[in-house]
């Protein structure tokens, strides 16, 4: 579902606006930076891997995918992105996901971001219930989940193929009521 009112980044100098994409080669460029893509399921070999998910960023469905890019205002560059995706209008509920440019690693952005997009959620789509799901690997990610009052749910077994193989992720929950 395409996202017209973003909420503010909660990061001095950054702003959130809906994904577009003129953020593709941008995008692509930092997720396919080994740091990065070590610690994901993403299965890219070229830009053009991302082009079907703008289909779903644009869509108008009530389940669609949802995702903004953080702009970094004085670099007019594109920091980061996050939204969601699995939403289910019917049990009000979505899975968070983001990513950070390697360059903005380590100054609590994420953490910040995740934790104003997960509170806006709740408020602006009515979610009950934001998880995360992270490849076991993925310390980082899992620290920030836990910084923005994530439950830990538990160990998923060969929960996503990644990159053809079957891989573990650690599931994180927050609802509305915590």
């Amino acid at each position: 579902m395409r996202i017209d009112s973003p909420p503010d980044s909660g990061c001095p100098g950054f702003i959130l606006r809906p994904i577009s994409r003129e953020d593709l080669e941008p995008w692509y460029a930092y997720l396919a930076l080994p740091e990065v893509f070590q610690h994901t399921s993403w299965n890219l070999s070229s830009q053009n891997d991302l082009l079907p998910l703008f289909d779903f960023f644009e869509s108008t469905a009530v389940n669609s995918a949802r995702r903004m890019a953080l702009i970094d205002e004085k670099r007019q560059v594109l920091a980061g992105t996050i939204g969601f995706h699995t939403v289910s209008d019917v049990n009000r509920s979505a899975e968070i996901a983001y990513d950070l440019s390697p360059s903005y690693w380590g100054r609590g952005m994420a953490t910040t971001i995740c934790d104003v997009v997960t509170s806006w959620a709740f408020e602006h789509y009515g979610f009950n219930r934001v998880q995360g799901t992270v490849l076991e690997t993925n310390s980082r990610s899992e620290a920030v989940l836990r910084r923005c009052s994530f439950s830990f749910e538990g160990l998923l077994r060969d929960y996503r193929s990644v990159r053809g193989a079957p891989g573990n992720f650690k599931m994180y929950a927050r609802l509305k009521a915590d």
